[in-house]
């Protein structure tokens, strides 16, 4: 399995980061001033447990400084305290001037790793074989950092955007007046190649959502104790009316057990 995740990112995450750099320092850079351009180094050091995730956008940060950074542990390593992650080398001047944004970002990235890993074995532990997927629930101007670490700490980013996949919740079908006008004009801006997942609130809701089409229903503030069973009706009402499912969601609850449904949606790792 590939593990080379930087070369997911798009070019414009380099942008991002001269951003990011230009907002920590839009003016004189004073400190900067004070210590100089004698050459130095600085040791990164991991002070709490956790999975390290972030390599490239902290590489980026130090790149655009004309820094060097040789890592002591590779991208998803689980690290204990206190340990030597990394050395910066560059000027001193403009290792602190990308250390605060670099280490903003390595150590929001890595911590959505390790919830998102822990999230996954606890419910792993349960006896659930399904898959743990993100939310849109992420820090506006951050989301590409958010969803890497997810990644990084083994869950699905599930959809990226509003772009990604079309996610038909209870406000579009209210406003458009049934499930079935809702799935049929998403099908008709989407086409045949865009996923279309449906919320729904109970059994029957479901079924019109099979019945309509949808790709993918999404069990919404269902009991826990009845996840399990709605999903599995759901999906055997979809075999004997001759639907293809791609599978049932569910947003995240504390009781989990069995491998249905297929995955469950969970906004906590981004949330912290």
């Amino acid at each position: 399995m590939p593990t080379d995740f930087p070369h997911l990112l798009p070019n414009n995450y380099k942008r991002f980061i001269s951003e990011w750099l230009e907002e920590d320092c839009p003016s004189f850079d004073y400190g900067g001033f004070v210590v100089g351009e004698a050459f130095s180094e600085a040791y990164l050091l991991g002070k709490s447990e956790g999975y390290l995730a972030g390599v490239p956008f902290f590489d980026e940060v130090f790149r655009q400084l004309d820094c060097t950074v040789e890592w002591k542990y590779p991208e998803g390593s689980k690290i204990k305290p206190i340990e030597q992650i990394a050395i910066v080398r560059g000027p001193v001047r403009k290792i602190l001037l990308g250390e605060r944004v670099a280490l903003n970002i390595l150590a929001r990235c890595s911590g959505i790793a390790t919830k998102s890993n822990d999230l996954l074995v606890s419910l792993l532990s349960q006896g659930y074989e399904g898959i743990l997927a993100g939310t849109r629930k992420t820090t506006p101007g951050f989301r590409l950092v958010e969803k890497y670490g997810m990644i990084i700490g083994g869950c699905d980013p599930h959809r990226q955007d509003l772009s990604t996949m079309i996610m038909l919740k209870d406000n579009h079908i209210w406003s458009r007046g049934s499930i079935t006008a809702a799935v049929s004009s998403a099908r008709l801006c989407g086409g045949f190649s865009t996923k279309i997942e449906v919320e729904v609130l109970d059994i029957e809701s479901a079924k019109q959502a099979v019945d309509a089409g949808a790709d993918i229903v999404m069990l919404d503030n269902f009991k826990p104790e009845d996840v399990a069973g709605g999903a599995k009706q759901v999906k055997e009402y979809a075999k004997a009316v001759g639907k293809r499912l791609a599978g049932c969601l569910e947003n995240l609850n504390d009781k989990t057990t069995g491998s249905f449904p297929e995955a469950r949606l969970s906004g906590g790792a981004t949330q912290m």
